[in-house]
């Protein structure tokens, strides 16, 4: 009988069905749901670390422009649909505090150098434990970056496919993970993972059934869109491993003759 597997749970940009994606707000309702970590997006916006997904205004906040070529000044006034802003590094490491582990995607260019700055501070100032956070990018330059000036802190290599050498690019980073998606999740790069000492975590998964899939094929977690999902997919999984406990301790009793 295959044994069941609970899986590590992201939320991811927060809780995205509750607040606006990558909000205080929406950190603060995943956090609700005791999720094992919450992911969020960063961008070095002249000079400062600000909190949002897209390269460009249009999705959430009217316009066109680059986030890059707005001040962050400007930024941080526009309102975002649930009537938040968009937050800063720092704001989000005070509301996550100790309760969940964050991962910090580096979107976009020049990020890992105040990344780093941000968090000696923050741990510095509040006692938190480098242990607490991880840095992930589809960037493989700005991990290798993050690697010389914080090696403290795990690293997570974004993938959005199955490379031919598997996950070999993850070693020369000394990674923690691997971030693989869903659409090109497999069983073979799980496995190439873990015989190289990494956790494998799947992005963006909200189908139940999917869950159980790679759970079978040997993930570790999920980033998902969906926490209250995972969290119960984990309590039924849970339930089931102490049945199975139960069972196997009950097949062990001697049996009255």
């Amino acid at each position: 009988m295959q044994i069941p597997r609970t899986l590590f749970c992201f939320a991811h940009r927060g809780y995205r069905q509750r607040a606006t994606e990558n909000t205080l707000q929406a950190i603060a309702h995943a956090l609700e749901f005791d999720v094992d970590g919450i992911e969020i997006d960063i961008w070095n916006i002249g000079g400062q670390l600000l909190v949002k997904h897209d390269r460009r205004l249009g999705r959430l906040i009217a316009g066109s422009e680059l986030l890059t070529d707005l001040c962050p000044e400007v930024l941080r006034e526009k309102l975002l649909p649930c009537g938040g802003r968009v937050p800063t590094l720092r704001e989000v490491l005070e509301v996550v505090g100790n309760n969940a582990q964050l991962n910090i995607e580096l979107k976009g260019p020049n990020c890992a150098a105040l990344v780093a700055r941000e968090l000696e501070s923050y741990v510095s100032d509040n006692g938190a434990s480098f242990e607490q956070y991880l840095i992930s990018s589809f960037d493989h330059r700005q991990l290798y970056e993050s690697l010389q000036l914080l090696p403290e802190v795990r690293r997570g290599v974004l993938v959005d496919g199955v490379p031919l050498d598997l996950a070999a690019c993850a070693e020369p980073l000394k990674a923690y993970s691997m971030h693989l998606s869903l659409e090109f999740a497999d069983a073979d790069m799980i496995a190439d993972g873990k015989r190289r000492g990494l956790k494998n975590y799947v992005f963006t998964v909200n189908n139940p059934d999917d869950l159980t899939l790679l759970a079978a094929m040997g993930a570790d977690g999920v980033f998902t869109d969906e926490p209250q999902m995972v969290m119960d997919y984990n309590a039924r999984i849970t339930a089931e491993m102490l049945l199975q406990q139960l069972d196997a301790g009950d097949s062990e009793m001697p049996r009255a003759s």
